[in-house]
C-alpha cells in the first residue's frame, strides 16, 4: 500500500489492547476469519501465528488496509454503512457506533507503523521503559491517560531516583520528549522534579530551554544558545505533527519579515539537530520570499558548518 509520510502525520494518542491470545481468539471468533485464513476453514493452532498469519491476508487487501487506517485516524466512527468485510473479519462493531474493535486497532496499530514507522503507544506499556522511552511513548499522551502511566512508571520505584533518571535524559532526547520531560520534572514529580530542574537550570543549551519554558528569568540564554533554544521550540511543534503556520510562528513571534529574516539567519549557528528541518518549513512554506530566501542562505551555511566541524 502506499506509505504515509511521518512529518506530516500528527503523532498518535495511545490504544488500549487486550493480550495477544485475546486477540488471537478474536480472530478465531470473527466470521470470516476462517474463509481468509484457512486452507479447508484450519487455523494455525498458536494465537502470535493466528495473529500473523491474518495479518498476512489483511495485507494482500490495500483497500481494506486503507479503510482501517481511515477509522484508525478518524476521532469519531464514520457515518454510513459498513462493508461487511471489516464486521466478518473482527475489525468492525457490527452495533453502532461502528468504531474499530481491539482487533481493527491492533491492526491499524501496525499498519502505521509499517508505513510511517510511527509507533503508536500500547496504555500500560511503560511500566518497565527506561526514561528516555517513557519520554518517547507520552509524546502523544492526553490527561488522564499520561498520569495513569506515569503513576505505572513510579510505582516501585524511589522518586528521587526516578526525577533524576528523567532529568539525565533530556539533553539526549527529541524535541518534544524533552518537552515532557520537563512538564513531568515541573508539575507531577513534586519535589524532587523540582531540585533536579534547578540543578538543569546551569547546563549548557537544555537549562537554557528549560529555563525558557518555565519562563526562568534569571537564567538567560547565551548568543551562541539562541538558535538552540528557538530550533527546539519550534521542533517541538514539528515533531507532534503540527501545522507549519504554527512552527513559522514559534519562531517569528509576531516580528515583521525584515527581522524574521534576521532571526532566521542566526539558526545556522545553533548546532541544533533539528536545524536543517525547521529550515525547511521557513523555506517550503513561509509566504514571504525575504524570509524563505534567508532560511536557504542559513541552511547554505549550516551545511558548510557541518563540513568545517565534520
Amino acid at each position: 500500500m502506499g506509505s504515509y509520510d511521518d512529518d506530516t502525520l500528527p503523532l498518535q494518542p495511545p490504544v488500549r489492547l487486550p493480550s495477544e491470545a485475546e486477540l488471537a481468539a478474536a480472530v478465531r471468533a470473527a466470521p470470516l476469519a476462517a474463509e481468509l485464513l484457512g486452507d479447508g476453514g484450519e487455523l494455525p493452532a498458536e494465537g502470535a501465528d493466528v495473529l500473523e498469519a491474518w495479518f498476512k491476508r489483511l495485507g494482500d487487501d490495500e483497500g481494506l488496509l486503507l479503510e482501517v487506517v481511515r477509522r484508525f485516524l478518524s476521532p469519531e466512527p464514520p457515518e454510513g454503512d459498513v462493508p461487511e468485510l471489516l464486521t466478518g473479519l473482527g475489525l468492525v462493531r457490527e452495533a453502532k457506533p461502528h468504531a474499530l474493535t481491539p482487533l481493527g486497532l491492533w491492526a491499524g496499530r501496525r499498519i502505521i507503523a509499517e508505513t510511517t514507522g510511527q509507533q503508536v503507544p500500547i496504555t500500560g506499556s511503560l511500566a518497565d521503559a527506561d526514561a528516555a522511552t517513557l519520554l518517547h511513548g507520552l509524546r502523544s499522551y492526553p490527561e488522564p491517560e499520561r498520569a495513569e502511566e506515569l503513576a505505572g512508571w513510579l510505582s516501585g520505584r524511589d522518586p528521587d531516583e526516578a526525577a533524576a533518571s528523567i532529568a539525565a535524559a533530556l539533553p539526549e532526547v527529541s524535541p518534544l520528549s524533552r518537552a515532557v520531560g520537563v512538564e513531568l520534572l515541573a508539575s507531577d514529580l513534586g519535589e524532587e522534579g523540582r531540585r533536579r530542574l534547578d540543578a538543569l537550570i546551569a547546563e549548557p543549551r537544555v537549562g537554557a530551554v528549560v529555563a525558557a519554558r518555565l519562563g526562568r528569568d534569571e537564567r538567560r540564554p547565551s548568543a551562541d544558545e539562541i538558535a538552540w533554544v528557538l530550533v527546539d521550540m519550534a521542533s517541538t511543534l514539528l515533531e507532534f505533527g503540527g501545522e507549519t503556520d504554527e512552527v513559522i510562528e514559534s519562531v517569528a513571534m509576531g516580528m515583521q519579515p525584515e527581522d524574521q529574516a534576521s532571526t532566521i539567519a542566526i539558526l545556522a549557528f545553533g548546532d541544533h539537530p533539528w536545524t536543517e528541518r525547521v529550515l525547511r518549513v521557513f523555506i517550503d512554506h513561509h509566504p514571504d520570499e525575504r524570509v524563505s530566501a534567508a532560511a536557504r542562505k542559513a541552511l547554505r551555511r549550516l551545511h558548510g558548518l557541518a563540513d568545517v566541524r565534520g
